[in-house]
């Protein structure tokens, strides 16, 4: 099957978890415009599903993602990174291997939790290729100043080791056992109480400081939100029909 009818994400529930899979092992897992869309519509399944806490992996073991394919530049990256493009109340877990570039590492910065498997390699290159879309700056928030800038600035490969050592990994495990580990984690996520779980993860995120591109992210997603309503197509209808509108607020 070819990669034009084969699903780039995959998501699978088991045991209430949602196992969310960037699924183009033959591309390095790249981020495409569609894994984009694809990632969004997933993170809202899981907001509207049973599923209690999801887990982002990827296919093979030698990248979780080689960061955007360069032909299909994603420009829209923050629809597919939870808490920006969809807000997520409900715990994530990432687990990741080999290369984890660019936008892969958004992923582990916004993820709850990180298992990263021995081989895995965080990079930010985005200095070295001359463009940046600034998601990145609030990683200063999550690891300690210095390290941050080394990683961003000079953009050289952060080993698994030294990732769990500045507290950006969890968990740093065999290649090969990142999703068992994650699934590990998920199932005590599962058997707490999720009312707790979400409340939690909302206090911390109104605690952390957010970086520029990522408040920009988040009032784009809320102004489209409005745009794309019922009540926004019955309010536009209604002015050109000249009656009153009738809003139903959704």
């Amino acid at each position: 099957m070819g990669e034009s009818a084969a699903e780039v994400v995959t998501y699978r529930s088991q045991d209430r978890v949602a196992i969310i899979t960037i699924d183009r092992p033959g591309k390095r897992n790249a981020l495409t415009k569609e894994v984009v869309e694809r990632l969004n519509a997933a993170w809202r399944r899981f907001n509207a599903s049973d599923d209690r806490v999801a887990v982002i992996a990827a296919a093979g073991d030698a990248a979780f993602t080689a960061g955007a394919d360069l032909d299909d530049i994603p420009h829209d990256l923050w629809r597919a990174i939870p808490g920006i493009g969809v807000e997520v109340d409900k715990p994530v877990i990432a687990a990741v291997s080999g290369w984890v570039v660019g936008g892969g590492l958004l992923f582990a910065q916004y993820s709850d939790l990180l298992v990263a498997a021995e081989n895995s390699k965080f990079v930010y290159p985005e200095a070295k290729v001359g463009f940046s879309g600034g998601l990145i700056a609030s990683l200063a928030a999550r690891i300690p100043h210095k390290i941050a800038m080394e990683l961003l600035l000079i953009g050289e490969p952060l080993s698994a080791q030294r990732a769990y050592e500045i507290g950006l990994v969890n968990k740093v495990v065999p290649t090969g056992r990142q999703l068992e580990a994650a699934l590990d984690y998920a199932g005590k996520l599962v058997a707490n109480a999720p009312l707790v779980l979400a409340q939690l993860k909302r206090f911390v995120g109104r605690t952390l400081p957010k970086g520029p591109s990522e408040l920009a992210g988040i009032a784009r997603r809320e102004v489209d939100q409005v745009t794309v309503s019922d009540d926004c197509a019955e309010g536009l209808a209604a002015f050109k029909q000249k009656r009153a509108p009738v809003f139903l607020g959704k």
